[in-house]
């Protein structure tokens, strides 16, 4: 008998039909997996949920029960739901730093309004619309202020006020609320009642964002195709960089991406890029949007993602930050700036004529190899997910059809039917497959992969084989450029 049966005894001596299956064959075309992305950020104690332990958000409302309402998470998965209402999303919630400090500023009103009128407040990106009467004291205008303020529980902040002078304080503690944007009269239309004078001071103070230690060894072995974090501290950067980096290993494969924000001036931006070198890493830096930074980090995180589940070669350039408000058009950075960004490990984006804010480029910090000299492998987040998703289908192709195979050199005699694999069949297999690669439109030029595919015997193990595989990515439209030769 030369067939290689997995249920069915070879010593069989009863009668009767015995009929096993085999699914070694039976997927046609590219086996993909469905991606995992991971939402990091901190939760209320009036939420449900426990710290440090994964759970899957279906909605907007369920984050309000699981994490608090006007929490940090809340507000993330309420962004990250708009933008992207499919992606399946898991969320670690993390507890306050206890050694941090809660984040405050002030609103100071002053005069006396002439006319009645509707204050358009902006707290973190919300509006807060408060009813002014002609002739009220200001005193009378910052209590109306405060209590606006407190009745919009999905505000991160809370308010009092004394006298003239409103105080906001963070509902957490953390160094990542400080900055968070105060104004009136984002848009047109929107004006502030004659008379009545409005001063705000920059929110400050915070401190001891949480230590994402816990969290990074609380994921175990789980993958986590993207990770998405507000922080972008240096500390806890360096834990993501390091984790996610392990991920890629050729014995864990596990490889996920990190996606975050931060908000700058473009020196401190391009300070931070410089001094970052992960090509697992991208962040997107911004400056004087109303959308607090964590909330970026959830849109731009979702936006990416969505496109690179469908297609993780096609570019991200162009897709808008759907909920992101534009800065003033003082504050957003020149295509110069943009592009010194881009050479410093920054990713960017624009703001059309409308106010939409869309992707311009999504890149890693990865900027240097491990001798110091500039190195654009990586640069692209597109080039990381498309090779997350050739191993991933390489993986699962080599481990459906050859599970408990034979290894035999190539021109052996066995019989048909036998559980055996040679080089040689191994090496047909994967130029197969880099065909369904080039027809996804992931990478080119098989007939150069053919010609440089090795796949051999391992010369000290009998029961390995080695293989070098050399697909050419295929790579995104960014530029071109064209010199009109006119005649006249």
């Amino acid at each position: 008998m030369t067939i290689s049966f997995n249920q069915i005894s070879a010593s069989l001596r009863t009668p009767g039909v015995y009929v096993e299956f085999d699914n070694s064959k039976a997927v046609q075309g590219l086996a993909l997996d469905v991606t995992r992305p991971l939402m990091l950020g901190q939760m209320l104690t009036s939420g449900s949920a426990t710290a440090l332990v994964p759970v899957r958000v279906t909605s907007a409302a369920q984050a309000v029960r699981l994490f608090g309402r006007g929490s940090m998470l809340a507000q993330m998965v309420a962004a990250w739901k708009t933008a992207n209402s499919d992606s399946d999303l898991w969320v670690m919630p993390l507890a306050d730093n206890s050694a941090g400090q809660a984040a405050s500023g002030t609103i100071t009103v002053s005069g006396t309004p002439t006319a009645a009128g509707t204050l358009a407040l902006y707290v973190a990106g919300q509006r807060v619309q408060v009813a002014i009467a002609a002739g009220q004291s200001a005193a009378t205008v910052a209590t109306a202020i405060a209590a606006a303020i407190n009745a919009d529980a999905d505000l991160i902040v809370t308010a009092s006020a004394t006298t003239t002078v409103v105080t906001l304080t963070c509902r957490h503690k953390g160094q990542v609320f400080n900055g968070m944007d105060l104004r009136l009269n984002y848009y047109p239309g929107e004006s502030t009642p004659s008379g009545l004078g409005i001063a705000f001071t920059t929110v400050n103070g915070g401190s001891g964002n949480p230590d994402l230690t816990d969290a990074l060894a609380a994921l175990g072995d789980v993958q986590y195709h993207h990770l998405c974090s507000p922080y972008a501290d240096v500390a806890n950067l360096v834990l993501l960089e390091d984790e996610f980096g392990s991920r890629w290993d050729g014995m864990r494969q596990i490889e996920g991406q990190v996606w975050t924000a931060t908000v700058g001036s473009h020196s401190s931006l391009s300070t931070l890029g410089a001094s970052r070198n992960s090509e697992v890493l991208s962040i997107l830096g911004v400056q004087g949007s109303p959308t607090p930074v964590w909330v970026i980090a959830a849109i731009y995180t979702a936006v990416a993602i969505k496109a690179l589940d469908n297609d993780p070669a096609r570019p991200l350039q162009t897709l808008v930050l759907t909920g992101m408000l534009a800065p003033s058009e003082s504050l957003r950075f020149t295509r110069t700036e943009r592009n010194l960004l881009l050479f410093d490990g920054i990713s960017t984006f624009t703001v059309a004529a409308d106010g939409t804010c869309a992707i311009e480029r999504a890149i890693t910090t990865y900027q240097v190899n491990s001798s110091g000299l500039p190195d654009p492998s990586y640069l692209d987040v597109e080039t990381l997910a498309t090779l997350a998703v050739l191993r991933r289908t390489m993986r699962s192709r080599l481990a459906q059809k050859f599970p408990r195979h034979k290894l035999a050199n190539d021109g052996t005699n066995y019989g048909i039917g036998q559980a055996i694999v040679t080089p040689s069949l191994l090496r047909a297999e994967l130029i197969a497959l880099a065909r369904e690669w080039e027809t996804r439109g992931w990478v080119e030029n098989i007939d150069d992969f053919k010609d440089q595919l090795i796949v051999e015997r391992n010369a000290d193990d009998a029961n390995r084989v080695d293989a070098v595989i050399p697909p050419d990515l295929i790579n995104q439209l960014r530029v071109f450029a064209g010199q009109v030769q006119f005649r006249v």
